[in-house]
């Protein structure tokens, strides 16, 4: 299965959130999946990097062409493939569409935009696919909190809750994309309660 991981590309994150993440991407490569990624090479996306390819995996990282030209991030340069895009629109777009399932791991307001997208799109019916949240260390917790109070105050239907999950434990959390079959609930109902 290909599996995206959202996470931090920030060097500056503490070492639990990269060593985390690396074990859980050499669990799900030795598991026999792959990685679709945004290619970089510091923070969790580089974590998920290294631990796939150390369990010997797949790895497609998907980057913006002005990230090489500007400098702006480090991209990781073991990718068994690199796809450069004209966009950050179009990067997502290519991640989603590969993507069987979604790991959303620590990071900041990237990760946290990938994670609504993903999340409006399957809202909208236009994807069925796992989407998982790797709490480490209650990083998510306020999350879920605000993710409870949109729907506690009617700006997100109950229902929608069910469109992901939250996990500690990394072998669970595989379990669950693993074993996920999805409950093709009509738009409709995630769009009212």
């Amino acid at each position: 299965m290909r599996i995206c991981i959202f996470g931090a590309s920030s060097a500056h994150i503490d070492r639990f959130y990269i060593e985390k993440v690396e074990q859980l991407a050499e669990k799900m490569a030795k598991r026999g999946h792959s990685l679709v990624f945004g290619a970089g090479a510091t923070g969790v996306m580089g974590a998920a990097a290294r631990g796939t390819k150390r369990g010997g995996g797949y790895i497609h990282g998907v980057i913006p062409e002005f990230f090489r030209e500007e400098g702006v991030e480090k991209i990781y340069t073991e990718c068994d493939k690199l796809t450069y895009t004209s966009t950050m629109a179009e990067r997502k777009s290519r991640m989603e569409d590969e993507a069987e399932a979604f790991i959303i791991a620590p990071g900041g307001i990237g990760t946290l935009e990938e994670f609504y997208e993903v999340l409006t799109l399957k809202q909208l019916g236009r994807h069925s696919k796992a989407m998982a949240i790797y709490n480490l260390n209650g990083y998510f917790d306020s999350l879920e909190k605000f993710m409870e109070e949109m729907s506690s105050k009617h700006f997100m239907a109950e229902a929608c809750h069910g469109m992901y999950k939250y996990f500690t434990d990394d072998e669970e959390l595989l379990d669950y994309i693993e074993n996920y079959r999805p409950e093709r609930t009509p738009w409709q109902v995630l769009k009212t309660d």
